[in-house]
């Protein structure tokens, strides 16, 4: 699959603490139009405008219009690739505490 075909990379789309806590906003909400998500930040509307197409090309928010408001929830599919790499770093990890505490244990 090229670039082009993937949008926006989901690891790219949560680098930024913005972004993150704008998935935590709409987490934690069902759905939340701009305004209501504009007001959170200090920041402009174009600016978290902006933030939530970067989230919208990675596939982590989905967004409808309700007359002339816009609507955004979270689409959280996408995350599950980064649990799933965080899950194997998470077991290196284990594992190598583990022979650690052994050879600490053993000595």
């Amino acid at each position: 699959m090229n670039e082009k075909d993937q949008g926006r990379d989901v690891y790219v789309a949560i680098a930024d603490p913005t972004r993150r806590k704008l998935l935590r906003l709409l987490a934690e909400a069902d759905e939340l139009p701009l305004y209501k998500i504009t007001s959170q930040f200090q920041m402009g509307r174009t600016a978290v405008s902006k933030h939530l197409a970067i989230l919208k090309e990675a596939g982590l928010v989905l967004d409808r219009k309700v007359g002339r408001e816009t609507r955004y929830r979270i689409n959280a599919t996408p995350l599950r690739e980064i649990k799933d790499w965080v899950s194997f770093y998470e077991k290196f990890w284990t594992d190598n505490v583990a022979m650690l505490k052994n050879i600490l244990e053993e000595e």
